[in-house]
């Protein structure tokens, strides 16, 4: 066997004691933002309305039942419950044999009394030229003016009558007034209707807004500031267009009242019941980006940055939010130092940790 120096193995051993040292020893943190370095805010009040929430129900301000104005019998129906109509569209047509019978007779009546004009017209004419040249009596003047006059008379009625019987073959095909959605059908094909038989029901989703009863402790505050918001799960719809009626309903004392909601409210629908938050005054709160808040479980809390510089989490509990802030209602004072980036904020608090 070859014999191994031992100046050669020492160096060796130390080397390799050290490498195992380093592999088994703990790795050192990683680096992560420091809490003096997060991008914060200091909390501080702010002044907001003070309202007094309401129960309140969304109809649609346009809704209506499209009754017949013709007689016949259900030949077509176009669209049923929960289409969409566009404004103007056919929805339902009727057989209208009868009426389109009335209306070629009432252009076969325009076109004779429209010829009989002519006539009367040429024969007054003639007649009062022969009348002026005294070849005629002041009788035979009288009688073609008169004639001419009957007939311009007959022109006029045959006119309006082919006018009506037009409309009453318009009649037979129901459009929608608006365009909306269908709620209910009421008729069949194949049935029988008469003017006034109700045909089809609908609403339109374009315009909607909140029904509600305004206690009369409040009532002068409300029409002082005119303003409210709509609140529909975490979302809040703000208005300014508030009707208060001018009675009280008996007994309750109350005022009805209704709000308009924006065009384009999101995640609302007529027959909805929603909160109505009524203001009624002002007031200095603690108010915060939503994005600074953590959703832990069933409790929420952001990051609040001390004096050392250090980020710990608190709890807190939110109340309305404001577009893209929110109320802070407990957790917080004025002066707090809030951290915007929870996430980061998260890793500073982990890399601080031994």
């Amino acid at each position: 066997m070859r014999r191994i120096h031992r100046s050669r193995v020492v160096p060796y051993l130390a080397t390799l004691t050290l490498a195992v040292a380093a592999c088994g020893g703990k790795s050192p943190p990683p680096a992560g933002p420091t809490g003096s370095a997060l991008k914060s805010m200091v909390v501080q009040l702010v002044r907001t309305p003070l309202e007094r929430s309401v129960d309140g129900t969304i109809e649609a301000v346009n809704q209506a039942t499209v009754s017949a104005q013709t007689s016949g019998r259900i030949a077509e129906i176009l669209y049923d419950v929960n289409d969409v109509v566009p404004a103007g569209a056919v929805i339902i047509r009727l057989k209208g044999t009868e009426q389109r019978a009335g209306l070629q007779a009432a252009q076969a009546s325009v076109t004779e009394a429209r010829a009989r004009n002519t006539e009367a017209a040429t024969q007054y004419q003639r007649i009062a030229d022969m009348y002026q040249r005294r070849l005629v009596s002041k009788f035979q003047f009288d009688q073609a003016a008169a004639n001419k006059d009957a007939a311009a008379a007959r022109l006029e009625a045959a006119e309006a009558g082919a006018t009506s019987a037009h409309e009453g073959v318009g009649y037979t095909e129901i459009r929608a007034p608006y365009g909306g959605i269908v709620t209910k059908r009421l008729v069949q094909v194949g049935e029988s209707v008469g003017p006034g038989t109700p045909l089809m029901t609908g609403l339109s989703l374009k315009d909607l807004r909140v029904n509600f009863n305004i206690p009369q402790s409040i009532v002068g505050q409300v029409r002082q500031f005119k303003k409210a918001a709509v609140y529909v799960g975490s979302n809040r719809i703000e208005s300014d267009k508030i009707t208060i009626f001018p009675e009280a309903a008996t007994p309750s004392s109350t005022f009805r009242a209704r709000v308009d909601l924006p065009p384009g409210a999101v995640d609302v629908a007529p027959g909805m019941y929603v909160k109505v938050g009524l203001m009624i005054g002002e007031a200095g709160r603690l108010v915060i980006p939503v994005s600074a808040v953590v959703e832990r479980s069933e409790v929420s809390g952001v990051y609040v940055i001390g004096a050392q510089g250090n980020a710990e989490l608190r709890y807190v509990r939110k109340g309305h939010q404001l577009g893209e802030n929110i109320e802070i209602l407990a957790g917080l004072a004025a002066g707090d130092k809030v951290a915007l980036e929870p996430i980061a904020a998260s890793a500073s608090v982990v890399a601080a940790q031994p």
